[in-house]
């Protein structure tokens, strides 16, 4: 109703979809990039396993090589956990029984037996337990190498798998020739190490990448796999969730999940929703809340009726948004690519050059080979190909655990160098509801009792001012009167009895119509509130006018915090809006905001972000994903805030849970640390060739310094560790916001578990 006379924020919702034209394009990813995290080369391996995996493994990897080869768009959630733990259990178990077969070799290597110093017992054919056990090795732990170079080969793609292959197969043919020409020395003991620690190294890999992968499985598992439904006779019947349908009541008990997004219809309780929102604390939900499937109810009881079930669900949707956001590539994973690609003919050229260098100054012998194997296993790419992807797993994982939804890789990267940030103000800077901010009486009045009598005139209306008088009593703890003869006047106010006394609640309109005189202190209450763009609401009693309440949209505590925390960060803040300049601008200057646009319709904002954009600024818009669509879109960064559990919101990049702008800081800070930690991967990864790959061939050879093929593979694994780790170092980030000039702490940020 509007019954009010006041000033109302002229935003219009716009149902105008997003325009897709513009530079999301890159949202949209190959059915192949989406799962790029199970490894194309890896999978071939699992194919072989049949005999020594459980067949639900076996199920996963066809139902995951289906997607892959047909892109039908059919995404099981649990499919990449699944994959990742398969191959870990399966290089956990050949690492181990490689490692066992390994030690016969190393005991009667005769290099070893010199250099340590011991000597084990000769028998009858003893002489054949190093080339036996190493063909063994070979042939149960090396032998999956050559099987996953092959899709790389035919891909015309050479990378990891290609340079492992090639190394243990020259240490091995050389070693089996040696035993037909005796006069050649073998170097058994350095293939079955070299295998066993390739092993070691695959299995630390695939336990990182499944671990930081598991954000989707704990997603999963979140819904339960029963609900109670509510039949017409009002008993109940346990009945699988997947056949719960729109409408039905379901009877959530104390401490059951959710069973699917709905309504509260009946019952009282508090519900954990932090696994999905981020929300430490319990919510209070009461009828006509709306509740998330995936949530638990704590004390009470909930009948709820279902609004949403299977793939429309809040958890469905957000369980899409990370498996994109592990899917997609960002363009440091672009880079991290092409530098494996590059590695390998490095690696290849480096071995040519060394096999002839080698060959001129010492003949073509067993150290020759023995150069050429280490020069190929050290350049091996095994750290390079986790260094991105181990990041960006964390990174999407930390992100949801912190209520941000990560929906393009690209826009998360591009957070770190925003130069400005466009916040809509009505619902994101602001409550988007009026409240009383201030008020003033006439000398004989308290302000206790004007706001009684007040809220008790609006005690019927569902009018935005009704709801900001009544808050601002409950506030104070205020109980109004009674009420009767309420009557609303169209355009002027509202008007009731209490007490006996006739009661007028209204604008300046109202005045006008009962011509009445404002007091002078009223006045200057009024004149100094219009001043700060404030609706003024009087009281009048009995004809007499005895208070004036201002009212504004009330900014969030946390928009003070958001201006502060960004500028120290050196970002500009600007803020869009429909409402008048004059409301703009007034908060604007009470939070610092740097740029207004202000009276902007909402199919105009995209035009504003246009304008920073023409600059030469990399801009973020900071929206509801409805009214500002198109603004989202045009942005650099589109982030969907205030959407509270619309996970659907299509036109963002990023897509907050909260309605909590802080999270923007947040997703700058967690952006700059996870950019640090790729470049710090790849820098490590690849760098360390650079130094490796020379040793390798020999070039500190004329001091004595050698690297056998063990100490490569060594060296090589020890890079992947340590990627694994730096990667994992992630998980500390300190996402809270604090710890800048005149930013007050809050609550703590989550960390990836």
């Amino acid at each position: 109703m509007d019954d009010h006379n006041h000033s109302e924020d002229t935003e219009d919702p716009s149902n105008q979809p997003p325009d897709h034209s513009s530079h999301h394009d890159h949202n949209t990813q190959s059915e192949d990039e989406l799962d790029e995290d199970v490894p194309r080369t890896e999978q071939s391996l699992l194919e072989e396993e049949a005999e020594d995996v459980d067949e639900a493994e076996q199920e996963l990897h066809e139902r995951s090589e289906h997607h892959m080869d047909h892109g039908d768009g059919e995404h099981d959630h649990g499919d990449h956990g699944g994959m990742h733990e398969g191959h870990e259990q399966m290089f956990r178990r050949r690492f181990f029984i490689s490692t066992v077969l390994s030690i016969p070799v190393l005991l009667y290597s005769e290099a070893l037996q010199d250099w340590l110093g011991f000597s084990v017992p000769a028998f009858p054919g003893s002489e054949w337990i190093n080339p036996v056990f190493a063909i063994i090795v070979f042939a149960y732990g090396g032998v999956p190498f050559l099987q996953m170079a092959i899709p790389e080969l035919k891909d015309r793609s050479p990378g990891m798998m290609t340079l492992i292959s090639m190394a243990i197969s020259v240490a091995f043919v050389y070693s089996l020739a040696s035993v037909v020409f005796p006069t050649q020395s073998a170097f058994f003991w350095e293939l079955v190490t070299l295998i066993d620690i390739m092993l070691l190294g695959h299995w630390i890999e695939m336990r990182s990448v499944r671990r930081a992968s598991s954000a989707l499985d704990e997603l999963a598992k979140l819904m339960p796999d029963t609900a109670e439904r509510i039949t017409e006779s009002g008993d109940t019947e346990e009945v699988p969730v997947s056949e719960l349908s729109e409408g039905d009541l379901v009877l959530v008990r104390p401490g059951a999940s959710v069973p699917a997004d709905g309504v509260v219809e009946d019952g009282d309780s508090d519900v954990n929703e932090s696994m999905i929102t981020g929300e430490s604390r319990p919510v209070s939900k009461e009828p006509g809340d709306e509740v998330i499937g995936g949530t638990i109810n704590g004390d009470g009881s909930l009948r709820i009726r279902i609004g949403a079930t299977g793939e429309e669900t809040t958890l469905a949707g957000i369980m899409r948004l990370v498996e994109e956001a592990q899917g997609s590539k960002s363009k440091t994973q672009v880079l991290a690519d092409r530098a494996a690609g590059w590695l390998f003919y490095v690696a290849v050229a480096a071995a040519a050059v060394t096999a002839l260098a080698w060959t001129v100054a010492v003949s073509f012998n067993a150290e020759v080979i023995e150069r050429v194997v280490t020069v190929l296993v050290i350049a091996c790419p095994h750290a390079l190909g986790l260094a991105i992807p181990l990041v960006v797993a964390i990174n999407t994982s930390l992100a949801a655990r912190n209520g941000m939804l990560i929906r393009d890789r690209i826009a998360m990267e591009e957070a770190r160098n925003l130069d400005a940030i466009i916040f809509d103000k009505t619902g994101t800077l602001t409550e988007g509801e009026h409240g009383v901010v201030d008020m003033a009486t006439v000398d004989d009045i308290e302000e206790d009792e004007a706001l009684a009598l007040a809220a008790a005139v609006e005690g019927d209306s569902e009018h935005m001012i009704a709801r900001a008088i009544r808050q601002a009593a409950d506030e104070r703890e205020i109980s109004a009167p009674d009420a009767d003869e309420f009557e609303a006047m169209k355009g002027r106010g509202v008007r009731a009895t209490v007490n006996g006394n006739e009661v007028y609640v209204g604008g300046p309109n109202l005045l006008n119509h009962l011509d009445s005189d404002i007091p002078p202190a009223l006045r200057t209450f009024a004149d100094e509130a219009g001043k700060n763009a404030h609706t003024v609401v009087y009281l009048v009693r009995e004809g007499d006018l005895i208070a004036a309440f201002a009212m504004a949209d009330v900014i969030r505590e946390e928009s003070y915090r958001v201006v502060d925390a960004l500028h120290d960060l050196n970002i500009e803040v600007a803020m869009l809006t429909g409402d008048s300049r004059d409301v703009a601008n007034a908060v604007a200057d009470e939070l610092g905001i740097d740029t207004v646009f202000a009276e902007v319709l909402p199919e105009d904002k995209d035009e504003k972000v246009q304008e920073l954009q023409d600059q030469d600024k990399l801009v973020a818009m900071v929206g509801d994903g409805v009214n500002d669509a198109p603004a989202l879109t045009r942005a650099d960064v589109g982030i969907a805030i205030g959407s509270g559990t619309d996970v659907a919101v299509q036109s963002a990049d990023v897509i907050l849970v909260q309605n909590n702008p802080m999270d923007v800081v947040r997703l700058v800070k967690l952006s700059k640390a996870s950019y640090r930690k790729m470049k710090e991967n790849i820098v490590w990864a690849a760098g360390y060739n650079v130094f490796a790959i020379p040793l390798a061939a020999g070039i500190l050879a004329p001091i004595g310094i050698l690297l056998s093929p063990a100490v490569g593979a060594l060296l090589m694994s020890l890079s992947t560790v340590i990627v694994a780790i730096n990667a994992q170092l992630l998980r500390r980030v300190d996402l809270s916001i604090p710890n800048l000039p005149g930013v007050s702490p809050s609550a703590d940020a989550r960390p990836a578990d």
